[in-house]
């Protein structure tokens, strides 16, 4: 095969003409597609990288708020061990007052029974000896206790304070002047008895009296003296009747 210069010069300038066209028309295309794709490939590479990197703050995120939500409820947990055993303890302090009180109220109840049972008790004690010692009075009470119950009584009047007299006398001023006294005695009074009874009361009240004497043998011995609702004397069954009703008072006290 013969070699020419003017047909190798020819295909060099289609080789050229060749590269022109490929380079012209298919590799700058080519190298625009691959560009692009790569550009497009950066663009969701550095997507996927933003993402990835959204995805972690994410992650950090969650794990920082479920550490903060741990802490929280392990606080809420403790605040709530700690109000349930202040409130067992308010609750056990108040279940014990209440004991406490009641325990007060039923001693106190017990204290305030056993208390009117032994005032009942004594009373009735009392009511007997008042009825035994009356009994007795009346078997053993004559003249003479009499006497001497009568000549204490007119003692007391003439001891009688001054401002226990002053009110004695405005207690009678006005019924005095329109009725005479009753005197009652358990047993008939002789003249210088009666005498010494009215003398002792003009004596006590300044001024004159007027008695009416009567026998009244529920006295049992000494005497009364009345006028309309007032009253005084000293006989034995008013005094066991005010003893009677004095030794209520003593017992309750």
């Amino acid at each position: 095969m013969e070699l020419s210069w003017s047909t190798f010069l020819l295909e060099i300038f289609n080789f050229l003409v060749l590269v022109w066209i490929l380079k012209h028309f298919l590799y700058r295309p080519i190298q625009s597609v691959i560009a692009r794709r790569q550009q497009d490939i950066d663009g969701r590479l550095a997507e996927a990288r933003e993402k990835e990197a959204q995805a972690g703050q994410l992650q950090k995120d969650y794990e920082g708020r479920l550490a903060e939500w741990r802490s929280e409820r392990e606080k809420s947990r403790e605040a709530l061990e700690t109000e349930l055993r202040s409130e067992r303890v308010r609750r056990e302090k108040l279940l014990a007052d209440e004991l406490e009180q009641q325990r007060s109220k039923s001693s106190a109840v017990d204290a305030r029974r056993q208390g009117e049972q032994r005032r009942q008790l004594e009373l009735q004690a009392l009511e007997q000896g008042s009825r035994f010692a009356a009994k007795l009075l009346e078997q053993g009470a004559g003249p003479e206790t009499e006497t001497r119950l009568i000549n204490l009584f007119l003692k007391s009047l003439a001891e009688m304070p001054e401002a226990q007299r002053l009110q004695l006398c405005e207690q009678i001023r006005d019924s005095a002047k329109a009725a005479p006294l009753r005197v009652a005695s358990a047993h008939e009074l002789d003249a210088g008895t009666r005498d010494k009874i009215e003398h002792g009361l003009a004596a006590c009240l300044a001024r004159e009296v007027a008695c009416r004497f009567v026998e009244d043998p529920d006295l049992i011995a000494g005497v009364q003296v009345s006028l309309g609702a007032w009253t005084m004397g000293l006989n034995v069954r008013d005094e066991l009747q005010g003893f009677a009703h004095l030794a209520p008072e003593s017992v309750a006290g």
